[in-house]
């Protein structure tokens, strides 16, 4: 070992690694904590806990394949026993993290973490009602799909809804970070990018899924279906007097129920489409459309 370790002049880079996180750390006014340890919440261990997650959610279709329904109650309480633990450890950190520079009293952000992931949890049965909403939406609107389960199975669509509901709830109760995290794994799993604060109805039905944007403050109706490559964006960016992207305002579309979204179309800004539109496939719309619209490429271009 030693004797690779002088062809990469490893103790001079470490020093040098060590000076510059220190100059970040100065920079943006981070203070070494007594413990030492880690400060944010872990992908990896997100990772899992959205696993077990799914798992007790679907004990027979996405839990261990030598499970019988007689130990099902068990398996799922014993589960959910594991992931709730860590979860509750990785908000904490978040938690943690947000306070340290606003008190020391971390006995009060541990019971905010006891707190909502109690809250989480009692979520979770009606987190999974609506959740069968969108598998049964999956296979009514695939004619190609022969069961719920296979949509459950081997949709990437509906891994990225399992996902989405979960890290939603994660988002409004306060753990944005833990949220952000559990979205992009499924990004990077399915190519299908959700927001976390993207508001999304029942019955919601992504097919092919991949290269999907949803943003933050799409709000999404009952029974919408969209297909690949579809993007619900913002328009403009506002900036403020220090030239600094403002946050927190609405800046994407809303999609009433019923609404149509074939591949490739781009919908941006805050602009409304009406219910029971169809909106063509590689569509370009920066305007609200009333209910019951169809808009394609000719139509769009025979308005101009």
């Amino acid at each position: 070992m030693n004797e690779y370790c002088s062809h990469w002049h490893l103790q001079a880079i470490v020093s040098q690694l060590y000076k510059v996180r220190n100059q970040w750390r100065t920079r943006n006014g981070r203070v070494s904590r007594e413990h030492g340890g880690r400060e944010l919440p872990s992908r990896e261990a997100v990772l899992r806990i959205l696993e077990l997650l799914r798992c007790a959610l679907f004990p027979m279709r996405l839990g261990p394949v030598n499970l019988r329904e007689k130990g099902e109650d068990f398996y799922v309480g014993h589960t959910l026993n594991v992931a709730l633990n860590a979860l509750l450890a990785q908000a904490r950190l978040e938690l943690r993290y947000a306070a340290c520079h606003m008190t020391d009293n971390y006995n009060e952000v541990d019971s905010l973490a006891i707190h909502l992931i109690q809250d989480f949890a009692l979520a979770l049965p009606s987190l999974r009602s609506l959740l069968d909403t969108d598998i049964l939406a999956a296979y009514q609107g695939d004619p190609a799909a022969r069961s719920v389960d296979e949509v459950l199975l081997c949709y990437p669509g509906v891994l990225a809804v399992i996902h989405h509901r979960l890290a939603h709830h994660l988002y409004c109760a306060g753990l944005p970070l833990l949220a952000r995290i559990s979205a992009q794994i499924a990004h990077s799993v399915t190519g299908i990018d959700i927001h976390p604060g993207a508001q999304i109805s029942p019955s919601f039905f992504i097919d092919h899924g991949t290269g999907v944007v949803i943003g933050e403050t799409a709000i999404i109706g009952e029974r919408v279906r969209i297909y690949q490559a579809v993007t619900l964006g913002a328009k403009r960016f506002p900036i403020d007097k220090h030239g600094q992207l403002k946050k927190n305002h609405l800046r994407h579309p809303i999609i009433e129920d019923d609404v149509v979204i074939y591949a490739g179309a781009t919908i941006l800004g805050r602009v409304t489409i009406g219910k029971g539109s169809i909106i063509g496939g590689n569509v370009w719309l920066t305007r609200s459309v009333p209910a019951g619209a169809n808009i394609t490429q000719a139509g769009l271009q025979h308005d101009d």
